[in-house]
C-alpha cells in the first residue's frame, strides 16, 4: 500500500496535540532551575539542604503517582481522557505554584505538575504509536522527545529573559527583595500556562486511538479513524489485524497476564530499556556542566552559552534521531548510543583522572549529549510504545514508564554520593560500564521493530 494513501496533515495534526504532553512535559521539569535561586530565598529555604531538596524532587513523587495510574486509567477510560486530565493538572500546577505564597501550597502545586508529566510520558508516546501507520511510527513517536527538548529549551530561555540581571556581590536579602525574589520566579511558572491552556483546549479535538476502540468493542468508531489515517483499504487491513491480536483477550486487564510466559519476557525488556535510558548517566553530564563549562574556561555567569551550546546540540541529534529512526531502525539506534556512551564515558572519565581541562572536556561532553539525543532519548520512548501487546499495552506502558520514573529518582539521589565515593573519574567509568552491559543486553534482547505494525510487532 502506497505511502501517498495517508492523510500526513492529520497524522501530523493529532501527533503535535498529543506531543505537548511532552512539550509541557520538559517545560515543566527544568522550569524549577531558573527559578531557583529566587524562590529558595522568598520561601526562606536558602539553610535548609532538605527543603531545598524537596522543593526540587517533590514533583519526581508526583511523576511517579502519574505513571503509575497511567495504566489503570487508559486501560479504561481510553488515551483521549487521560491526556486531556493531564492538560488540567499542567494548567493547574502552573498557575498555582506561581501563585504560591508559602511554601505548603508551593509544593502542592508541584506535586499536580507531577502528576500531569507521569500521566503525560507515559500515554503521549503510546498515543502516537496506535495513530501512526507503521512506517512512519519511529519518526512520529520521536516527535514526542523533540517537544520535550523544544520544552526544555523554551524553559531555560523563558527564564533567561524573565530573570533582571543580579548585580555581582547582591546580598539575600538584596535579591529576596528585588523584582527577581518578589515577582520574577513567579512569571517563569506562569508562562507555562500558555501551553497548557493550548493543550487542554486541542485534546477535545483529537479522536481516540483507534485500537482502544476496538479493544471496547466499539469498532464504528475504530474505523472511522482508520479511514481518516488512511484510507478503506487501510482501515480494513488494520482492523483485520487488530482482531486478531484481541482474540480471546478480555477487555479488563487481568494481572495474571502480565506474569505469563509469553508476556513477561517482553515486560521486563521494557522495564530494562526504561530503567537503562536513565542509568545510562547523562544526567551526570548535566549535574557536572557547571563544573565542565568552568574548567573549559568558560563562564558559568553565561548562562545564555550554557542554554545555547547544549539545548541546540540537544536539539539538533534530536532531529536527526527522526531521519534516521525509520531508516537505521531501532536496535542500531540502541547499539550506536549505548556503545559510544561507554566509549566517552571512559574518555571522560580518564581525563578527569590524568586531571586533563578545557576544551578538551568540552568536546567530549558535546558529543555524549548528541550520542543521547539521537539514540536513547528518543529511541528508547519509541521501542516502548510498540512492542506492548495491545489488550495490556496501557498497563505494561505505565509500569515501563513507573520503572523509568523510579530509575531517575535512584540516579538523582545517588549521584553526590558516587561522586564523593569515587571521584569524578570513577563516576564516569561506572556509568561507562553500565552502558556497556546495556550495549550486550540489547544486542541479545532488542530485535528489530521499524516498519512492522503494532499487530505485527505482537506476532513476533
Amino acid at each position: 500500500m502506497g505511502k501517498s494513501n495517508f492523510n500526513k496533515q492529520f497524522i501530523l495534526g493529532i501527533t503535535l496535540v498529543s506531543a505537548m504532553g511532552g512539550l509541557l512535559f520538559g517545560y515543566d521539569w527544568v522550569v524549577i532551575g531558573g527559578a531557583k535561586p529566587f524562590y529558595e530565598r522568598f520561601f526562606d529555604i536558602t539553610n535548609s539542604p532538605y527543603m531545598q531538596g524537596w522543593a526540587m524532587s517533590s514533583a519526581l513523587i508526583g511523576c511517579l503517582f502519574g505513571a503509575l495510574s497511567s495504566g489503570y486509567f487508559s486501560d479504561r477510560f481510553g488515551r483521549k481522557l487521560p491526556l486531556i486530565t493531564a492538560a488540567a493538572l499542567f494548567t493547574i500546577a502552573a498557575i498555582g505554584t506561581g501563585a504560591a505564597n508559602q511554601f505548603t501550597p508551593f509544593i502542592i502545586y508541584r506535586l499536580i505538575g507531577g502528576l500531569g508529566i507521569g500521566l503525560a510520558s507515559a500515554i503521549s508516546p503510546m498515543y502516537i504509536a496506535e495513530i501512526s501507520p507503521a512506517e512512519m511510527r519511529g519518526r512520529l513517536v520521536s516527535i514526542n522527545q523533540l517537544t520535550i527538548v523544544v520544552g526544555i529549551l523554551a524553559a531555560q530561555i523563558i527564564n533567561f529573559l524573565i530573570a533582571e540581571k543580579v548585580p555581582e556581590g547582591a546580598t539575600n536579602e538584596m535579591i529576596l527583595q528585588s523584582w527577581n525574589g518578589q515577582t520574577g520566579w513567579r512569571w517563569m511558572f506562569w508562562a507555562g500556562t500558555v501551553p497548557a491552556v493550548l493543550f487542554f483546549i486541542f485534546s477535545f479535538f483529537i479522536p481516540e486511538s483507534p485500537r482502544f476502540l476496538a479493544k471496547s468493542g466499539n469498532w464504528k468508531a475504530a474505523n472511522a479513524t482508520l479511514e481518516r489515517i488512511g484510507g478503506t483499504e487501510y482501515a480494513i487491513q488494520e482492523q483485520k489485524e487488530i482482531a486478531e491480536t484481541l482474540q480471546g483477550t478480555d477487555s479488563k486487564i487481568d494481572w495474571k497476564v502480565l506474569k505469563s510466559k509469553k508476556i513477561r519476557p517482553v515486560l521486563i525488556l521494557g522495564i530494562v530499556l526504561a530503567v537503562f535510558q536513565q542509568w545510562c548517566g547523562i544526567n551526570v553530564i548535566f549535574n557536572y556542566a557547571e563544573e565542565i563549562f568552568t574548567s573549559a574556561g568558560y563562564s558559568v555567569g553565561d548562562m545564555l552559552f550554557n542554554i545555547v551550546i547544549t539545548g541546540t546540540v540537544n536539539l539538533i541529534f534530536t532531529f536527526l534521531a527522526m531521519r534516521m529512526v525509520d531508516s537505521w531502525g531501532r536496535r542500531k539506534l540502541m547499539l550506536l548510543g549505548s556503545i559510544g556512551l561507554a566509549f566517552i564515558y571512559f574518555m571522560l572519565g580518564t581525563s578527569y583522572f590524568f586531571e586533563l581541562k578545557g576544551l578538551a572536556i568540552l568536546v567530549l561532553v558535546m558529543v555524549a549529549i548528541a550520542t543521547y539525543a539521537m539514540t536513547l532519548a528518543p529511541i528508547t520512548w519509541v521501542v516502548l510504545s510498540e512492542i506492548f501487546p495491545n489488550s495490556i499495552r496501557g498497563t505494561a506502558m505505565a509500569i515501563a514508564t513507573t520503572a523509568l520514573w523510579i530509575a531517575c529518582f535512584v540516579l538523582t539521589y545517588t549521584f553526590p554520593i558516587l561522586n564523593k565515593l569515587l571521584n569524578a573519574s570513577g563516576t564516569f567509568w561506572l556509568y561507562g560500564v553500565i552502558c556497556f552491559s546495556g550495549f550486550l543486553f540489547i544486542l541479545k534482547k532488542l530485535p528489530e521493530t521499524k516498519g512492522k505494525s503494532l499487530e505485527e510487532i505482537e506476532k513476533m
